[in-house]
Parts: C-alpha cells; sequence; structure tokens
C-alpha cells in the first residue's frame, strides 16, 4: 500500500473511509476495495465504527458514519449526535415510530442518527443514507429555514413554498406519501445558540397509524425531542 501520510495505520484507516464512499460495503467490498487483509480491515472498521466514523446499514454493511455526514456548512456539534441516539430513542418510546436526525449537504440530505421500532413496518432509513431535498417532511424543514431562497431545488420538489411558509410559520412540518407511497412522517427544526436550523427531528411511519395528519397527532413529541437538541440562544 502506498503511503501518503507516512503514519501506516491513519493512511490505511483513509483507506477504508474512501472505500465506503463508492456505497455501503460489507467486510469483503472493504478488502477488495482496499487491498488490505481481511483481519486489519476487520479491525480498522470496527475501530472506525467506535469512533462514529462508519455506521452500519440495516443488513450490517459498512457506511459513511455520523460524524462524518455531520460535516455540513455549519457543522453539527459532536455533543449534540452523543445525545442524538438518547433523544430519538425517547421519541420512538413515546410515540412508538421511527425517529431520524437528518442535517443537510446541498442538495441532499443525511440521516446522522435513528431510532428504528423493534418489530413491524420498518420504514426508518440507516445512518448515512442520504435523501434527496425534495420531498419529505425533514426536506421541508431544512429548506424552509434555509438562509437564502433556492428556487432551483424548489422546481423539482414535491412541496411549494406556500407550503414552506407555513412551515416557518408553525414550527414544523408533515408530509404524507412524498418520500414513499404509505409513509407519512413530521419533523421539526433543531436549533444552534445564534438561532440557525442546523437539522431536522423527523418521525416516519406508515400513514394507517400515523393518519393523514401526522402533525396533529405526532407534532408535540417531535418538537419537544428538538427542543431538548437545541441548543439555548446566547444573550
Amino acid at each position: 500500500m502506498k503511503q501518503l501520510s507516512g503514519v501506516g495505520v491513519l493512511d490505511k484507516a483513509a483507506l477504508v473511509l474512501t472505500a465506503v464512499e463508492a456505497g455501503p460495503a460489507s467486510l469483503a467490498d472493504l478488502v477488495a476495495r482496499t487491498g488490505l487483509t481481511r483481519a486489519t480491515a476487520h479491525r480498522l472498521a470496527q475501530a472506525l465504527e467506535v469512533h462514529r466514523l462508519l455506521g452500519r446499514t440495516a443488513d450490517g454493511r459498512f457506511v459513511s458514519g455520523p460524524r462524518l455526514a455531520a460535516g455540513t456548512p455549519t457543522p453539527l456539534p459532536w455533543d449534540l449526535l452523543d445525545r442524538a441516539g438518547r433523544v430519538l430513542a425517547e421519541l420512538r418510546e413515546v410515540t412508538g415510530e421511527s425517529a431520524q436526525l437528518y442535517v443537510r449537504r446541498g442538495a441532499l440530505r443525511h440521516c446522522v442518527a435513528a431510532s428504528e421500532r423493534a418489530s413491524g413496518l420498518r420504514d426508518t432509513v440507516p445512518v448515512g443514507a442520504a435523501l434527496p431535498m425534495t420531498a419529505g417532511s425533514g426536506a421541508q424543514v431544512l429548506l424552509a429555514f434555509a438562509a437564502h431562497p433556492e428556487p432551483e431545488l424548489l422546481a423539482g420538489a414535491l412541496f411549494d413554498e406556500a407550503v414552506l411558509r407555513r412551515v416557518r410559520d408553525r414550527g414544523w412540518a408533515e408530509s404524507i406519501g412524498e418520500r414513499e407511497r404509505g409513509l407519512a412522517s413530521v419533523s421539526a427544526p433543531v436549533h444552534d445558540g445564534t438561532g440557525t436550523v442546523i437539522a431536522a427531528v423527523s418521525l416516519s411511519g406508515p400513514v394507517e397509524r400515523l393518519t393523514r395528519s401526522p402533525g396533529r397527532r405526532h407534532r408535540a413529541a417531535v418538537l419537544a425531542a428538538a427542543a431538548r437538541l437545541s441548543t439555548p440562544a446566547v444573550g
């Protein structure tokens, strides 16, 4: 293996991180993509997972972890990620539905934390997954509170500016069948200490359970979770 930095273990870890940029990778995929031995690839992948630089899909494949996905133009504080797992798990317990935390990277929103129902329909997305900013209540929140208007994104969205105005006015969003047929969701913004929206908390589940008015049913719980993850305003 060519040494790039002169620190062998870091160069090997960088190979593993680069390997998952090509898509979710099994251990065999990591070996094939990096040229590392199976034992070395496994050891490094496990260590990177401990530090949340790698994550796992539902079927056990390695993906970019939440600390990498959080590297957005408005960085997500690492302590927020540390709290997110607990807050989302409690949101799931209170509502019985899957919960996620999304951050934005350009035209995509990345799931950086999730808590999934133990049984029944698996309607969440794995940590590290990237979804378009054109559908879903999480996308509505992240676009509604963006610093500047983005007509090019809105042109291809399944919602319009009138929807985003309602999101800004009431402080939460809902969607029915936008991202996936039969799926409903409710989302609310997470703020930093300056009031900037840096993430969106989402709750998702089948329309049969959330109903066609998911916000009426779950907005209070989602707003409470978002408030717990937000940083109090300074001054």
